[in-house]
C-alpha cells in the first residue's frame, strides 16, 4: 500500500510547523521545526489508525496528490 501525503506548512498564527494529512480527517500536528512537525504527525496517524480498526470504521486509502509545477529556468 503507498502510504499517505503529508502536508508541512509554516504558521504565523501559531508560531510553528503544522502537518497534516488530508486523506485522514482532522488527522494534524504542531511542531518547532519541519522535522518535528512529521515525527507528531507520524504518531497522530498510527493512532488515527489504530483507532479506527478498534472502532470498525472504514480507513481510507491514500488518494490525496499535490499539484506538482514544473518550472522552466
Amino acid at each position: 500500500m503507498r502510504d499517505y501525503h503529508i502536508n508541512i506548512f509554516f504558521s504565523e498564527e501559531d508560531g510553528g510547523y503544522i502537518a497534516d494529512i488530508p486523506d485522514l480527517d482532522s488527522c494534524s500536528a504542531f511542531g518547532d521545526t519541519p522535522e518535528e512537525a512529521l515525527a507528531e504527525v507520524e504518531q497522530a496517524k498510527k493512532i488515527w489508525l489504530e483507532s479506527a480498526n478498534e472502532q470498525g470504521k472504514p480507513i481510507p486509502q491514500p488518494r490525496y496528490r499535490p499539484i506538482i509545477y514544473q518550472v522552466s529556468v
